[in-house]
C-alpha cells in the first residue's frame, strides 16, 4: 500500500491493484451508469460492501417475500393505483 493521497486528502492512501482487461472493461462500462463519478469511487463502494456486507434477511421476512410471490402469481395482488383506489387516497 503506498502512502500517496488523493487530491490532498490525507485520509486516502493509494493502492495498486491489478484485474484482468475484462473484468476492468466491465467496471468501466458500469461505474457510470451506476451514478459514480469515477473508477475509483466505484471500487471504494464496492471494498466497503465487501469489508461491511449489508444484513442479511431473515427467514421470517425471506418466508414473508415467497408468500408475497405467491400471492402475485395467483393474482391475489393490485397495482398501487389500485390500492389507493379503494383506500379512497386518489389525488382526483
Amino acid at each position: 500500500m503506498s502512502t500517496d493521497t488523493d487530491n490532498g486528502d490525507d485520509r486516502m492512501e493509494k493502492i495498486n491493484v491489478r484485474v484482468p482487461s475484462e473484468l476492468l472493461r466491465e467496471i468501466d462500462e458500469e461505474y457510470s451508469r451506476r451514478g459514480y463519478a469515477s473508477r475509483s469511487e466505484a471500487i471504494r463502494d464496492a471494498l466497503r460492501d465487501w469489508v461491511e456486507p449489508s444484513a442479511e434477511l431473515s427467514e421470517e421476512i425471506l418466508a414473508d417475500l415467497e408468500r408475497s410471490r405467491k400471492q402475485r402469481e395467483r393474482g391475489e395482488t393490485v397495482s398501487a393505483d389500485e390500492a389507493r383506489k379503494r383506500l379512497g387516497l386518489d389525488d382526483e
